[in-house]
């Protein structure tokens, strides 16, 4: 028994996730709910429940107070907190530590290392991992971030320090485009992360996002689950991940993946992580950052490696060795995940309302979702309702199984997604694996 009972400081789909592992390993349940989750599925599923507090997630979902007040209350010796809302917030797992309570993720020093993408850069560069070109210091004024452009060259990202999530980021292709994006980008960066310092770095054309799963103990062991091509996006949010990667060869996957563990290593990184990496149109490769948490799309490497990600995270929490090596984890097969959204599929506005039908052909594919027939699906939180995962024993029978999935999926009452996905898998482009992050912008402009 690993821990008696565990927190999930989360809503949605991901808390429905973590709560399946737990259920496997026996491990009790705490579900916490807004006003407006209520009656939700993750609320049902859980052993126990508490309320947190109102709608707006900041008087519940990043509460900390009433976070650390639910654990208590309940006796859980451990939170596990998901992604998004307190996943990579450093005070957060620094409470849980003073509390004695476990924080089922790395440690909270690392949590701040990597949050700050100035710092993150430095130490993987001195880990001998590529970064993009770019200036560390701290933009103080419009003035000096101009005369830093004119050195660089154009066309650059400007950046939050501790941006995530494709928030706080503008692309600068001249002095008066930088000019003008200056002030609100910091704003930005100030109002979402609590922040204002921005840097700058080469924008990188056409390029191709993907990432690689790191697993490493509190023992000095690490070792990669491979990667996620996650190119498919619309502006910087990701939509469709798959795994293996079309655009590698076997020679640069095993250097990626070995290049994210030694940066991994270097920090001496401790729980589940991902090294992101942006890629040039010369397969020249770049670490873009590290997200310190569960990923969205971990769902894909848990279909080709078979492992259980969530498991790990709870066991290296409980300071357990990995009793694994890196030569007993093969990937095989290929798998695909597409985010479904509650949006419109043309305007993306989002589209709350209630669920009137819900119909999903599970015994095609795995469908991770937050909400279930007759649910609302509230406007206060992401708009994102589930995820579809199918796997294949090529990457050609994974997208027809995908295809085949999508067309019989029955979801009335709020709009969704469920069209761009469709036209995505119908396109030449996808099905060739030949995209970039530019995909969606280049091919369907309208829906932009």
């Amino acid at each position: 028994m690993y821990f008696k009972r565990i927190l999930i400081a989360n809503r949605g789909e991901i808390a429905r996730r973590i709560m399946k592992t737990c259920k496997k390993l026996g491990i009790e349940t705490v579900a916490v709910y807004s006003d407006a989750d209520k009656e939700a599925p993750h609320v049902q599923d859980a052993d126990l429940a508490v309320h947190i507090g109102a709608a707006q997630a900041k008087d519940s979902y990043l509460n900390i107070p009433k976070m650390i007040e639910a654990a208590k209350q309940t006796n859980a010796d451990a939170i596990h907190p998901g992604y998004g809302f307190l996943a990579e917030n450093s005070e957060f797992a620094k409470r849980c530590d003073e509390e004695g309570i476990t924080f089922i993720g790395p440690s909270p020093e690392h949590i701040c290392l990597m949050g700050n993408k100035v710092e993150a850069r430095k130490k993987m560069a001195e880990a001998g991992v590529p970064v993009v070109p770019g200036w560390d210091g701290n933009l103080q004024s419009v003035e000096q971030a101009v005369e830093v452009a004119e050195d660089l060259g154009y066309p650059l990202m400007l950046k939050a320090s501790l941006g995530g999530g494709g928030i706080g980021m503008e692309r600068v292709n001249h002095a008066d485009e930088l000019e003008k994006v200056f002030a609100s980008t910091m704003k930005k960066a100030e109002s979402f992360f609590g922040d204002s310092r921005l840097f700058l770095e080469k924008y990188i054309e056409n390029p191709r996002h993907i990432e690689v799963q790191v697993i490493c103990d509190h023992h000095g062991k690490a070792i990669h689950l491979f990667e996620r091509e996650c190119s498919i996006q619309r502006r910087n949010q990701k939509i469709i991940e798959e795994s293996p990667s079309p655009y590698l060869t076997s020679a640069l996957r095993a250097e990626l993946c070995k290049t994210a563990v030694q940066g991994a290593q270097s920090i001496g990184y401790a729980n589940v992580g991902t090294m992101e990496f942006i890629f040039d149109e010369d397969k020249n490769y770049y670490f873009l950052e590290m997200n310190t948490r569960l990923q969205v799309e971990h769902p894909v490497t848990e279909e080709v490696t078979g492992q259980d990600i969530v498991e790990w995270q709870i066991k290296i929490a409980a300071k357990e060795p990995l009793n694994i090596n890196q030569s007993d984890i093969q990937m095989k097969g290929h798998a695909i995940e597409n985010r479904l959204c509650a949006e419109d599929p043309v305007t993306f506005f989002p589209s709350p309302g209630k669920i009137e039908e819900l119909k999903l052909p599970s015994e095609i594919a795995r469908f991770d979702f937050a909400v279930t027939e007759g649910n609302i699906v509230s406007p206060f939180y992401d708009p994102m309702i589930g995820k579809i995962i199918v796997y294949g024993e090529n990457r050609e029978t994974a997208i027809q199984k995908m295809k085949q999935t999508l067309k019989q999926i029955n979801i009335t009452g709020i709009k969704t997604t469920l069209p761009l996905l469709q036209d995505i898998l119908d396109s030449e482009q996808f099905r060739n694996g030949n995209y970039t992050t530019k995909f969606i912008e280049n091919h369907f402009e309208v829906k932009v």
